[in-house]
């Protein structure tokens, strides 16, 4: 089918308020396939995705040890039975999410991994869920139902997540059901915006305030915020966050599902800050393509919060701990080794920020280029010093025509973001760089 015809059926027979159609035909394009950082539509029109469809393919579109795995792991065992009769790959990649994460935090060269420095997992399908998981967690865990999240923060959509995200435009329309657990404060940003290092003190003594009086069990936080603007935090922010957890005996748990797995430069963004969490949740580039995610504890901290099983589990799903989700995460995983991407992603980054810096900072509509590893972003601002989010959206639209998908973000929607997979090129960043220029021009 074409391009037309997708979509007039999507049209008559996908509920409205999910594919946003232009009328005059300009948005979206239809992906036909995609491999590496490209994507081709269903005229055959190729694009280079500077968004990794949604951070999600790390490793490449379509890349051959996780397509590989994941086709080997079909002929074999296509589907399990979650919670009830186990397979092999849910306990190996368990272990490899252990390793990755709180034993690599632990333990010291020398140590052997044992259960003080153990992490453990509850299995997924989406990000939301990993964030539930642990919100489930942190309250078996505390007996307190309140959670600090911040202003801008973006957790997903499902009814215990959406209590933490903050923007009205996704709260709004279901508040007559939500329990409002949630309680927001500001996010310091490295700016000089209102909010940054000046008013960290300020921030935590309304931190202390809340903890103190509002039953908080844990501090959600996203380490570098994707949907909020691509925002980044004093650096101050998380340090303090893990010492009033301490203090107040609640848990941290940082969303990692946007910034995990070589994102930013680290294998986690809360390593940039020297934080280590209680529990971290995981999706998007686990697996490079296939719905799965993770909320990853302390092991001392899952064992006290979650009784053992005795044949019903209290949290569970069908698909938990899917097989081909799990052969594709590990392939995934190796992929990210074996290719040195995380450091690549640190490298490319800055070479990204000095291509954007050089093509757009002297264009008064340019607010702020920031960014860290691959996550970068530009804001953009009217002449009275407004958001641009009619500029956005037309530059957005304008690089789509010249070969380059981006996405806005931010909660006017003004902040063009460059998320591409960790393989992509100097040239391909240089080129995208001077694309921009040219649409904002």
């Amino acid at each position: 089918m074409n391009t037309r015809q997708t979509l007039e059926l999507l049209s008559a027979y996908e509920s409205r308020n999910v594919t946003f159609v232009e009328r005059d035909g300009s948005w979206p394009i239809v992906w036909d396939r995609a491999r590496g950082v490209h994507v081709w539509d269903a005229e055959g029109r190729r694009y280079v995705d500077l968004t990794a469809a949604f951070g999600v393919v790390a490793a490449g579109h379509a890349n051959a040890r996780v397509v590989r795995a994941g086709r080997d792991q079909m002929g074999k065992l296509l589907h399990a039975m979650g919670d009830v009769h186990p397979h092999a790959l849910k306990a190996q990649l368990a272990r490899e999410l252990s390793r990755l994460t709180f034993e690599r935090w632990l333990s010291r060269p020398d140590d052997t991994p044992g259960p003080a420095t153990r992490g453990k997992v509850i299995f997924c399908n989406s990000g939301f869920e990993a964030v539930e998981a642990a919100l489930k967690t942190a309250l078996l865990a505390t007996a307190r139902p309140g959670v600090i999240a911040f202003e801008g923060a973006y957790h997903g959509l499902g009814y215990g997540a959406l209590n933490t995200t903050h923007r009205g435009f996704f709260r709004t329309p279901f508040a007559r059901q939500l329990v409002n657990f949630g309680h927001f404060l500001p996010f310091p940003e490295a700016s000089g915006k209102p909010g940054s290092q000046t008013d960290l003190s300020r921030l935590e003594a309304r931190l202390k305030t809340s903890m103190a009086r509002c039953n908080i069990g844990a501090i959600l936080v996203e380490p570098v915020q994707g949907r909020g603007g691509i925002r980044l935090p004093n650096p101050g922010f998380l340090p303090m966050l893990r010492r009033l957890c301490d203090r107040y005996k609640a848990l941290l748990i940082v969303d990692e599902i946007y910034t995990g797995f070589g994102r930013t430069g680290k294998w986690f963004a809360c390593e940039h800050w020297g934080t280590v969490p209680d529990l971290i949740c995981l999706g998007k580039a686990l697996t490079g393509g296939f719905p799965l995610s993770a909320c990853v504890g302390r092991a001392a901290l899952m064992d006290a919060a979650w009784p053992p099983s005795h044949g019903e589990a209290i949290h569970t799903s069908t698909f938990l701990g899917h097989p081909v989700g799990c052969a594709m995460a590990l392939a995934q995983v190796a992929e990210i080794k074996s290719r040195k991407l995380v450091a690549a992603s640190e490298r490319l980054g800055n070479f990204l920020l000095e291509c954007l810096r050089a093509e757009l900072a002297s264009l008064p509509c340019v607010k702020e280029i920031r960014g860290i590893g691959l996550m970068a972003g530009v804001e953009l601002c009217t002449r009275d010093g407004k958001p641009g989010t009619d500029l956005a959206l037309a530059a957005m639209k304008s690089m789509l025509g010249q070969g380059y998908i981006v996405l806005p973000d931010g909660e006017w929607g003004n902040v063009i973001s460059f998320t591409p997979p960790l393989t992509i090129t100097r040239p391909q960043l240089r080129a995208a760089a001077r694309a921009l220029g040219e649409a904002l021009a």
